[in-house]
């Protein structure tokens, strides 16, 4: 089985995709079968920073792609904006969770059955040739890689606002204890 990579449907409100698409067919990368060994399962490149206008088609999306549905979400607080409680999604309510001590630059979704699917942020407005490498790089096996070596691997800048999410402590993540180490 292949990664699956796709385009999402027409966002929900002009404001969540104010940046320019350059090449809309490629936003979200994930392993049909998630490796425990790896940091992430895959990469999403969302349109903004805006949960409540994003989340919906991230939810239909991996559902679809996985057959699963999503019950949970978990983001980190100070990298999203308007992030609602829950979100509606085929006959269900998805239960959106924000922390201040997860890493800024993954999102984690956990269904009722199997392991949770953690996919990389990729910055809204990251140039399209950095974001195309990111996605393709995440949809390959990186078991062992931990989040900084995938972004610096693709040549992905760091995010001041994804690496700001830490507020005062180093971007970088400790892989297995999920802490911040400097």
């Amino acid at each position: 089985m292949t990664p699956t990579l796709f385009s999402p449907p027409r966002p929900l409100s002009a404001a969540s995709c104010a940046i320019p698409r350059v090449d809309s067919a490629l936003r979200l990368s994930l392993r049909p079968v998630p490796n425990r060994r790896s940091v992430v399962d895959g990469a999403w490149w969302p349109c903004s920073r805006d949960a409540a206008a994003e989340l919906p088609d991230l939810i239909a999306a991996v559902d679809r792609l996985l057959d699963r549905a999503t019950l949970r979400i978990g983001v980190h607080r100070d990298t999203w904006q308007n992030i609602p409680r829950r979100i509606p999604a085929r006959g269900r309510q998805v239960r959106i969770g924000w922390f201040r001590h997860a890493d800024p630059r993954v999102i984690t979704l956990s269904f009722a059955a199997g392991e949770p699917v953690v996919l990389l942020i990729i910055p809204p407005g990251t140039a399209a040739g950095a974001a195309k490498a990111v996605l393709k790089l995440t949809a390959q096996e990186t078991a062992g890689m931990a989040v900084d070596d995938i972004l610096t691997l693709a040549s992905l800048p760091p995010d001041p606002a994804f690496s700001a999410g830490i507020a005062g402590s180093p971007a970088r993540w400790e892989n297995e204890g999920g802490s911040v180490i400097a």
